[in-house]
């Protein structure tokens, strides 16, 4: 067996957070990589579980001292990867890492050769339900859900250079994959 940092991306509202929550629920072999933003924090996410919430100064100055696996701005935020969490955590066991596709590409190419990264693109079923989910998940105003649709196209390209792409249509078949994933990559020789 070998530690692996899985690297899980998708467009927002495909389902990737719940995936990874049903996955670390169930895997205690996996730890979650937990990444910095400038974002405001949403109704029920504590600093230090779903995020480090930093200020916008705080942020900038780690980025710049080279504190970041990767980082990335979105839609007016920062969000970046602390490169100390994750190597410490794979010291221990494999790493899962809940990322945008340039992050999820950045990392790879950040640990290319010295730690085994795999990538998993989480797609949806049709434009329509990914439209659906975000409507419902109720934390973004109507023009934040339409700029987050506008990146849809963009991010489902970058697929190919993924090592694995899933479609979440039906939740249990999908975890099932992800699972399936994660094993056989954890048992290569």
């Amino acid at each position: 067996m070998r530690n692996v940092l899985f690297v899980i991306s998708g467009p927002s509202g495909v389902g990737k957070g719940t995936l990874v929550k049903l996955l670390l629920q169930e895997r205690k072999d996996l730890s979650l990589s937990i990444s910095c933003t400038t974002r405001a924090p949403r109704e029920g996410e504590v600093h230090g579980r779903e995020y480090f919430f930093l200020s916008r100064e705080e942020f900038l100055a780690r980025r710049e001292s080279g504190d970041f696996l990767e980082w990335d701005e979105h839609f007016g935020n920062f969000y970046g990867t602390p490169k100390s969490f994750v190597s410490e955590q794979l010291k221990q066991k494999s790493v899962v890492l809940e990322i945008d596709v340039v992050g999820g590409l950045n990392a790879k190419a950040s640990f290319a050769g010295s730690v085994p990264v795999v990538l998993i693109m989480v797609a949806p079923p049709d434009p329509k339900t990914l439209e659906a989910r975000l409507a419902g998940r109720c934390s973004e105003d109507e023009a934040a859900r339409k700029a987050r649709l506008a990146r849809t196209q963009f991010e489902l390209d970058k697929a190919r250079e993924y090592d694995y792409t899933i479609v979440n249509g039906d939740l249990e078949e999908t975890k099932q994959r992800l699972f399936d994933i994660i094993d056989q990559e954890i048992n290569k020789e």
